[in-house]
C-alpha cells in the first residue's frame, strides 16, 4: 500500500483517490461496493471477516473506513471500537442489516460517524462518504486558518506563529490548532464530532444551542427532528468528562438544548 501515512491526508472531491477499506463478508456486496467506489476513482482493500479487516487496517493507513455488523471473526462492534481507539478522526461507516434505534444508538456510542441500513443505495454511500470527508477538511482547515490564500488579520498571536488562541473555560482548554482538548489538567482523546461540540459551546458559553443548531452547524446536514444523534454524541462526552469531573459543565436546558454552566 506504499508509503501512506496514518492521517496523512483527507482528499477533497475527486482531488486525488482515497483509500478506503471495505469489511464485508458477503462478497457480493463487497465486490458491488468496491467495484462503485472504484469507478469513483477510490482505492479500495477488501476484506471478509473482522479480523481480516483489523489485520488490513493495521498493516496501512486509509482515509474511510466501510464495515458490516455481523462479521466472522471479530464482530463489527469490535471492529469499530479498535479502529476508533487507533484513529480517533478516521471516517468510519457502518453498513448494516440492523436497523433498530438500539442499534443505532449503540453504534454511535462505539464511535461510528454514519451508517446505512442494507439495502442501501450506491450513490448514498458516496454522499454519505463525502459528508464526512467535509467535516474533516472543514476541521484541518480551522487548524489552519481557513482556506489556502485567506490572510488571517495581523495580530499578537499570529505574529507569534499562532492563527488560532485555545479556548478556555473553567479548567477546560480546548487547542482548534493542535485538535487538544483536556479538563483539569488531563488530555482527553476525543472523536472529530466530539471536539466539534465542544468547540461550537465553548465559542460561546454563554449561548443556549438547540440539538437542530448543533446539528446542522457541526455536522453540517439538515436536522431530522426525530435524530437521536446530537444526544448520543453529548452522552459519550459525558461519560469521558467524568473521569475529570467536569461532566455538570455541560448542561441541558430542557426544551431547548445544551449551554455550559
Amino acid at each position: 500500500m506504499g508509503d501512506r501515512g496514518r492521517g496523512r491526508r483527507y482528499a477533497g472531491p475527486m482531488a486525488e483517490p482515497l483509500d478506503i477499506l471495505i469489511i464485508e463478508d458477503d462478497p457480493s456486496i463487497n465486490e458491488i461496493v468496491a467495484a462503485h467506489l472504484g469507478r469513483a476513482g477510490h482505492r479500495c482493500v477488501q476484506a471478509y471477516s473482522g479480523s481480516e479487516g483489523l489485520l488490513q487496517f493495521g498493516t496501512g493507513a486509509f482515509d474511510v473506513v466501510i464495515t458490516d455488523l455481523m462479521l466472522p471473526g471479530a464482530c463489527g462492534e469490535d471492529v469499530v471500537r479498535k479502529v476508533r481507539e487507533q484513529s480517533p478522526d478516521l471516517p468510519l461507516i457502518v453498513i448494516s442489516a440492523r436497523i433498530t434505534a438500539a442499534d443505532k444508538v449503540a453504534l454511535l456510542k462505539l464511535g461510528a460517524d454514519d451508517y446505512l441500513t442494507k439495502p442501501f443505495d450506491l450513490d448514498e454511500l458516496s454522499a454519505r462518504i463525502e459528508v464526512q470527508l467535509r467535516h474533516r477538511r472543514s476541521a484541518r482547515e480551522q487548524k489552519q486558518g481557513g482556506e489556502p490564500g485567506d490572510q488571517p488579520p495581523r495580530n499578537e498571536a499570529n505574529q507569534t506563529g499562532r492563527l488560532t488562541p485555545p479556548l478556555r473555560y473553567r479548567e477546560w482548554v480546548l487547542d482548534p490548532e493542535s485538535h487538544e482538548f483536556s479538563a483539569a489538567g488531563t488530555p482527553l482523546a476525543l472523536t472529530r464530532t466530539e471536539f466539534g461540540i465542544l468547540e461550537l459551546l465553548m465559542g460561546r458559553p454563554a449561548k443556549v444551542f438547540t440539538k437542530q443548531e448543533l446539528f446542522e452547524i457541526v455536522w453540517g446536514e439538515p436536522y431530522a427532528v426525530d435524530d437521536s444523534t446530537v444526544n448520543v454524541h453529548v452522552s459519550n462526552l459525558r461519560r469521558k468528562l467524568k473521569l475529570t469531573g467536569t461532566d455538570d459543565y455541560l448542561q441541558t436546558v430542557w426544551g431547548l438544548g445544551y449551554k455550559l454552566a
